[in-house]
């Protein structure tokens, strides 16, 4: 079962949908009991950094999270949001600490040539040799809506980018139990519900 954390902000139900459209059950929820019990997480996420943290901790759910992904090593997957959480910090709204599972800071994105915020579909470009890229298509193009990205990252941990006028932006990420996806891949088509199945059936 994979569960879906609910802490009242993010696209719960097209995470849902999608996971549903592949196969997989997966259960929509806070309580921690029901987490738990659940083999894997997604951590969805669409709004403001400060405001996720401030939920997630209003939810009792932060020591928790960062005990089972961090100590016990439950395989999470952030979406989003979801996946900025998965570094130390983020400056939106002033500094705001993550979960520090993925070394980096999350900044706001700057290119006076471009559009920020950075709203469509952009091509996934493979950085290294993650076993990923080849469930996808030979060009994944992901879907982006976001204004922040993930900065002074670890080489290692960076599995994808995708490049918006001179920003090279983390589309893909992992470190250990943790992977994360700036783009919605709910939203992206066949290559997306790739990701997802990789993440339910063979991730960790």
């Amino acid at each position: 079962m994979i569960g879906i954390i609910d802490y009242g902000m993010g696209n719960l139900r097209s995470v849902e949908n999608a996971l549903l459209k592949i196969g997989k059950p997966c259960i929509i929820t806070k309580d921690k009991t029901i987490l738990s019990t659940c083999d894997k997480w997604i951590l969805p996420g669409v709004g403001a950094f400060q405001d996720m943290m401030k939920n997630i901790e209003d939810c009792d759910l932060y020591d928790f999270i960062k005990e089972e992904v961090g100590i016990k090593k439950k395989p999470l997957l952030g979406i989003c949001l979801g996946m900025q959480a998965l570094f130390d910090s983020s400056s939106e709204n002033g500094y705001t600490k993550g979960f520090g599972f993925i070394k980096g800071d999350v900044l706001l994105m700057e290119d006076e040539t471009v559009r920020i915020p950075h709203i469509g579909w952009n091509l996934l470009e493979r950085n290294g040799q993650h076993v990923l890229f080849d469930r996808m298509s030979s060009k994944p193009f992901m879907y982006y809506v976001h204004s922040y990205c993930a900065m002074n990252y670890e080489n290692e941990d960076l599995y994808g980018y995708s490049m918006y006028g001179s920003l090279k932006i983390p589309g893909l990420v992992g470190h250990d139990n943790v992977l994360g996806c700036q783009f919605h891949p709910e939203k992206s088509g066949e290559d997306g519900l790739k990701i997802l199945q990789y993440f339910v059936e063979e991730f960790i």
